[in-house]
């Protein structure tokens, strides 16, 4: 397997996960975990994936509806994943909808501002 593959996963888990630890402080009781890292690392994790394998499959799928919206229908696809991945992985809890899209918007910020610092090097 390809090394740069390999790398390129393990940092969308670690963005992944910093992105949700992120969103659950900033979304209170809507999004918890117990204060277990542990369960933020393993969502973490599938969420990465998720956001691999099947992300891209829906974004295929909803395509006429991101090109109508302007691409504003990814942020409903984001909540999808996430509340996907609350469903796969039951430590991790979303309480409604309107949680896991403003929890993807925050992952979706953390990681543009990962990519950012990590092309600027």
């Amino acid at each position: 397997m390809n090394r740069g593959l390999i790398s390129r996963f393990f940092i969308r888990w670690f963005v992944c996960s910093l992105g949700l630890w992120i969103a659950a402080g900033f979304l209170g009781q809507r999004i918890t975990y117990d204060s277990r890292m542990g369960v933020i690392i393993v969502a973490g994790f599938i969420l990465a994936l998720v956001n691999a394998i099947i992300k891209p499959i829906v974004v295929i799928l909803s395509l006429p509806a991101i090109l109508f919206s302007l691409g504003l229908f990814m942020i409903v696809i984001n909540g999808l994943m996430v509340l996907l991945v609350s469903w796969l992985y039951t430590p991790l809890e979303v309480n409604s909808f309107g949680s896991a899209m403003l929890a993807g918007m925050v992952i979706g910020l953390v990681n543009y501002l990962v990519s950012t610092i990590l092309e600027e090097k």
